[in-house]
């Protein structure tokens, strides 16, 4: 029991926070459990070991010294989720390069920003996923990847000095699509011209706070923003997440969410890796059936996912046909969690201690997890307690002065899991961090005198769907470029299965006509389909302020009062 009044709390743990690099636990880890399972993937028919996964990985590392990379370097990945997504993961730690998230759903406009923001100075993708061609975008930003072999240090990308592609069905046999590109057996033939005693004097020159990795992350305000991690970072939040979970090398973890987020990066793949549990990759987008044929035929004791991806399991059409028997444990985060469907993944996927995890990527991402024997009250009406060797406090929005028990504030955060800034972006790093280094999170809840913190609502306008944090000025400034339109408002409105739906307010200009499919096929193609607003409305006016801003809090009432008519 606290007996500070002020909603403030630090947790020191009974374990002291890890020292090492990644690639140093890592390997300490790999020498522990060497003949274990490491890592499942079953759409590519594909098993390695501990020993065999070092091993890859580390001739990996070697490639991509050969290619030319080192120590800061920025290396993209536009992929889906698969074998040598975890492969470059892992590599380009061990040579201290900065891996930058890509998400497998952007277009060109997104991807262009993601290349240029954080200054990506190689890039791996695959050749493409369902109906994306990647090849076709990326040809599309930079034509002369089709007729020439060395890219130019001009033009709209500069710091681009290489593009490799691999095809994961076949990685070692993938071809060149065009001259531009470097092949994934070029890179794998490229570690001959390095030697292990090179690549282990690169490895332990590392230091912990070296920056490791690049996530994006929407704020309040302009675009999304470069998140920069550690290995000091990432790894303690995964490995004392572990440790809440009782997590261990006998743990074999159906992973469904996508690796270009921190959840499957950190919570999935580095959370197994830092204990020597197997990482099981059921399929490269989440498809329900084959995670629930994933869990019972790889007999997986966890499972992690987003509330929709659970309710999608849930209904399965044969759902009732599985054997989840072995199932234990899991994370269910990234939205709000009805009680009846933690009841159920509990009782019906015998997942008897699953938790809530709450968190943000600037926070490397987890702060807060429930524990294994809280109460189902607290599971679902909470987001737990802060994890150790956090410290976490709750703020007046306007004085920002601690406040007491029960009171809703900002939800603020300091310790060893915070980003180091923005990459690139002093200013925006400075609104985030304050000056004795506590990250102001933008939501709102209340603290109890145990540390159970309690989401309340958000201040920025940030939405989450189905556990996409979707930024509205984003989508605004995409529409707002359609001819037709003067004005558009995005915002987000509750939805019974996707926790929010996107709806755009739009002003025409005078004289102007245009239809709901029109707007969306505009987007489509353009902008990743889950920033599609799923629900348009076009106004005459928008509800203002007297100082002319717009009152979106107003018009999402306004749209509740309106639900039953048709967009």
């Amino acid at each position: 029991m606290l007996t500070n009044p002020e909603s403030y709390r630090h947790r020191g743990g009974d374990k002291p926070l890890l020292g090492s690099t990644i690639p140093q636990h890592f390997n300490e880890v790999a020498a522990r459990f060497p003949d274990h399972e490491a890592v499942v993937s079953l759409v590519q028919g594909q098993r390695l070991s501990y020993a065999e996964l070092a091993e890859t990985v580390r001739e990996l590392a070697r490639g991509l010294l050969g290619l030319g990379f080192n120590k800061g370097d920025r290396i993209g990945i536009w992929s889906t989720n698969n074998l040598q997504w975890l492969l470059l993961q892992m590599a380009t730690a061990h040579i201290g390069a900065v891996l930058v998230n890509i998400n497998p759903a952007c277009r060109t406009r997104e991807l262009a920003y993601a290349l240029q923001r954080s200054e990506v100075n190689g890039l791996f993708l695959i050749p493409g996923f369902r109906h994306s061609d990647y090849i076709a975008i990326l040809t599309e930003l930079i034509p002369r990847l089709k007729d020439e072999a060395t890219l130019p240090k001009d033009g709209d990308f500069p710091a681009l000095r290489r593009v490799v592609v691999y095809d994961p069905a076949a990685p070692t046999e993938t071809r060149r699509p065009h001259p531009g590109f470097t092949t994934w057996p070029e890179l794998q033939a490229a570690a001959a011209t390095v030697s292990s005693n090179e690549l282990a004097t690169v490895t332990g020159g590392l230091d912990r706070d070296d920056p490791i990795n690049i996530q994006f992350t929407s704020g309040t305000t302009g675009s999304p923003k470069a998140v920069v991690l550690s290995h000091h970072n990432i790894l303690n939040n995964a490995w004392f997440c572990a440790r809440r979970m009782h997590f261990n090398e006998a743990d074999r973890l159906a992973v469904p969410v996508p690796f270009y987020h921190c959840f499957g990066m950190v919570l999935a793949n580095l959370l197994c890796l830092s204990v020597g549990a197997c990482i099981v990759i059921p399929c490269e987008h989440f498809d329900a059936g084959a995670v629930l044929k994933a869990v019972e035929s790889e007999r997986c004791t966890a499972i992690h996912g987003v509330p929709t991806m659970f309710i999608a399991e849930l209904e399965h059409p044969q759902f009732r046909d599985f054997r989840l028997e072995t199932l234990r444990t899991g994370i269910m985060a990234g939205s709000p969690c009805p009680a009846t469907l933690m009841q159920r993944v509990m009782n019906e996927m015998h997942c008897r201690e699953i938790l809530i995890g709450y968190g943000e990527t600037e926070a490397s991402p987890l702060t807060h997890l429930t524990a294994p024997d809280d109460s189902l009250e607290r599971r679902v009406e909470t987001v737990g307690t802060n994890l150790p060797h956090q410290e976490v406090k709750i703020v007046d929005v306007e004085s920002r002065a601690t406040v007491p028990l029960g009171t809703v504030g900002e939800i603020c955060f300091r310790g060893y899991h915070i980003m180091h800034g923005y990459y690139g972006d002093a200013e925006a790093t400075a609104k985030s961090l304050d000056e004795y280094g506590w990250l102001a999170s933008g939501d709102l809840g209340t603290m109890d005198a145990d540390g159970y913190l309690k989401i309340t609502g958000r201040l920025k306008e940030m939405i989450i769907r189905g556990g996409e944090n979707i930024y509205p000025r984003e989508i605004e400034d995409f529409i707002f470029s359609h001819p037709k339109v003067a004005e558009v408002a995005v915002f987000g409105i509750p939805d019974a299965y996707y926790g929010e739906e996107i709806m755009a307010w739009i002003q025409l200009h005078e004289g102007e006509t245009a239809t709901v499919e029109e707007i969306r096929d505009y987007c489509k193609g353009r902008i990743a389909h889950f920033k599609i607003p799923k629900h348009v409305r076009f106004v005459s006016e928008f509800p203002m302020t007297v100082t002319g801003k717009l009152q979106k809090h107003r018009m999402r009432e306004l749209a509740l009062e309106k639900t039953a008519t048709p967009d």
